[in-house]
């Protein structure tokens, strides 16, 4: 499996971001529910990092 520099996976973030936004509001959300999308993934992964004790996982 080919390993990806930060800016590849950085690059690729940016790029899922810009496409999950036109897709959420081609399906007619608005952007106050984007922002509500935005806070409760930030709000899991929050949660994730404390539960595993603030060590870097990666999947694998």
């Amino acid at each position: 499996m080919k390993s990806h520099s930060a800016a590849e996976r950085q690059k690729a973030v940016r790029i899922l971001a810009k496409s999950l936004y036109r897709d959420l509001t081609a399906q007619g959300f608005d952007e106050k529910q984007i922002v509500s999308l935005a806070t409760e993934l930030i709000s899991e992964v929050t949660h994730k990092m404390a539960t595993d004790g603030g060590r870097e996982v990666h999947a694998g």
